[in-house]
């Protein structure tokens, strides 16, 4: 069965990004409705100590996964505006085929970020 995960890299401090809160949402498109999965923060390495969905838990459909960027940022005495450039950052991304692993990596800074599909 296939799994979620994800890695959140700092790329202001050259480091991951832990204690970072996130949120995987289950969505569906036709009501228009978010259904909260599971909430988590990041380990020292940035990573979850647990896939954020595994097996069973991951079917098809429409996800997202929203990260906490301003607090975590924040909590690293960054310089931010206020309010901050960045709050929350939304995550969407389709399962097509929930036997395959989705690994969803961020890479962000107090003013940026970027995602991609991983391995």
């Amino acid at each position: 069965m296939g799994r979620l995960s994800t890695h959140v890299l700092d790329t202001a401090l050259g480091k991951p990004a832990a204690s970072l809160r996130l949120t995987v949402w289950a969505i569906n498109n036709e009501a228009d409705i978010k259904t909260a999965l599971k909430t988590v923060e990041t380990n020292s390495e940035g990573r979850t100590d647990e896939p954020l969905l595994d097996g069973d838990e991951l079917q098809k459909g429409t996800y997202e996964i929203t990260f906490d960027v301003a607090a975590y940022f924040a909590q690293t005495g960054a310089a931010l505006s206020e309010p901050p450039f960045l709050d929350q950052i939304p995550v969407r991304f389709t399962v097509a085929d929930p036997s395959g692993n989705f690994h969803v990596p961020l890479l962000v800074s107090p003013w940026s970020y970027s995602t991609y599909r991983g391995s």
